[in-house]
């Protein structure tokens, strides 16, 4: 099993996964907690433009992607919090439109777009050197962001009219959440792809819901679970020569499944339990 960490691409690889899954952690609690999954879809699907964009001016596509995802992100908040557009009309806005600009920029690309693939749905396997390194900022930045905000955000999930207590603004509290989704989005893309990132952001946060309603230990827990189902999807596509990123989701999904299974017979016995003793 270890010989595999031999090759270069599968050590960065593994770092990838690492650093991929500390971002998901951190930002799919929020995500998960505030119940904005279906936005952070909205944002992701939207990168496609950006990628597009970066195809066309023979950029590297996370540079592109990097810059107009976050503008993707504050443009969904403010249409959603600014004006009279519903969030979920503004992401069905965004979402198709990112879609369409990129699918017309690709087209007008001269040649073939060797790696459009890898971004729809991920290869870890071939994340460069130059990718891991942008992963490390954006992962500094989430977590520093976090750090500095972490009251505020909590007291946003939770009651917005409570974070005017704070001194902060919930409107731009959101538009930095937002802008920290879009920037796990661009860490994550070569991981899973655009079309499965939004499993990535909510699966271990909601696994890890399932042990704890701390905060702080749900960050932990679900990057902690993330790295892990990660790592064994990465190993589980190696030896079966199958896509990384469907085969990660797919290890994520199954866990889940089961610890819901278990969560829900485990309730039932209780229940049970607890009727018998009643009525003794």
């Amino acid at each position: 099993m270890f010989e595999i960490f031999g090759y270069e691409f599968m050590q960065r690889a593994v770092l990838a996964t690492i650093l991929t899954s500390l971002a998901c952690g951190v930002i799919g609690v929020y995500i998960v907690t505030k119940r904005i999954v279906f936005i952070a879809g909205g944002i992701s699907h939207s990168c496609f433009g950006g990628l597009g964009l970066s195809f066309y001016l023979g950029l590297n596509p996370l540079i592109g992607l990097l810059p107009f995802s976050v503008v993707s992100a504050l443009t969904l908040g403010i249409l959603s919090k600014k004006t009279k557009v519903s969030e979920d009309t503004a992401i069905g806005i965004l979402w198709s439109l990112g879609v369409a600009v990129g699918i017309i920029l690709i087209y007008l690309t001269p040649g073939y777009a060797p790696d459009l693939m890898t971004y729809l749905f991920g290869n870890i396997l071939t994340v460069p050197a130059s990718d891991i390194w942008l992963m490390v900022g954006i992962d500094i930045v989430i977590l520093l962001t976090v750090l500095l905000f972490y009251k505020e955000f909590l007291a946003m999930c939770f009651d917005e009219e409570f974070t005017k207590v704070t001194g902060v603004s919930a409107d731009i509290l959101y538009l930095i959440l937002l802008a920290l989704i879009a920037l796990a989005v661009v860490a994550m893309i070569k991981v899973v792809g655009i079309i499965l990132i939004i499993a990535m952001l909510s699966i271990p946060a909601s696994i890890s819901r399932k042990f704890s309603h701390n905060m702080r230990n749900m960050m932990i827990y679900s990057s902690v679970v993330g790295a892990i189902l990660s790592f064994v999807g990465l190993y589980l596509s190696y030896e079966f020569d199958l896509p990384s990123g469907a085969v990660i989701i797919m290890v994520m999904g199954i866990v889940y499944l089961v610890i819901s299974g278990v969560s829900y017979l485990r309730q039932k016995a209780n229940q049970k339990k607890f009727a018998a003793e009643f009525n003794a």
